[in-house]
């Protein structure tokens, strides 16, 4: 399964300049834990977390641990550009979505922004991830079943079956080339985790 499977888009994005207020707003509104911050040429600069809103803007309780409060931070950050992450942890349309969830995990992260030619043109939560996952075989056979009943043009040449994620195809086909067709109607629905095509030729 690749990235562009189970991406979100559109994209919700922010700008360097757009007021910490607002970010948080967006995230808040949207449910989203994470946005990216592009350019004016929708080019990547920046991530904004829930965790980069809130660090040093939750004041700490004085009596936690009988000692003095803190002092406030001399700056409060109004920018977007202040607070934003500028290394990001960015996945590509065609990857493969477990080196993503793989990377997610190492790396700690909750979002990940996706690129095409330096574009934004997705992102991928863990609640992306989750979503593939968690998605029972029978609903998994009829998405398959519909991809390759629409190939057909409405017919029901082939049968798809699914278990434990694993899509198995029976029918007939008209030569190889087909059977790859098929292969990769089957691959494209998020969530399997591989196809066996046992129809035969001919």
């Amino acid at each position: 399964m690749r990235v562009r499977d189970i991406m979100t888009r559109p994209v919700f994005t922010l700008q360097p300049t757009d007021p910490v207020e607002g970010a948080a707003a967006l995230l808040a509104d949207r449910g989203i834990t994470a946005a990216p911050v592009v350019d004016d040429r929708n080019r990547l600069v920046g991530i904004v977390s829930e965790g980069d809103l809130l660090r040093g803007r939750v004041p700490e309780d004085p009596t936690a641990h009988l000692r003095i409060a803190p002092k406030p931070p001399s700056h409060r950050p109004h920018l977007v550009a202040e607070v934003m992450t500028r290394e990001v942890v960015t996945a590509w349309p065609l990857e493969d979505v477990a080196d993503v969830a793989r990377t997610m995990l190492d790396r700690d992260v909750r979002s990940v922004p996706v690129l095409d030619g330096g574009h934004v043109v997705g992102i991928v939560s863990r609640r992306d991830l989750l979503r593939s996952v968690l998605r029972t075989d029978d609903v998994l056979a009829h998405e398959v079943q519909q991809r390759l009943d629409a190939y057909a043009g409405g017919a029901a040449r082939w049968t798809a079956t699914v278990t434990d994620g694993v899509v198995r195809v029976d029918g007939s086909l008209d030569d190889e080339a087909e059977r790859r067709v098929v292969e990769i109607l089957a691959r494209t629905v998020p969530g399997v985790a591989t196809v066996e095509v046992r129809a035969t030729v001919g």
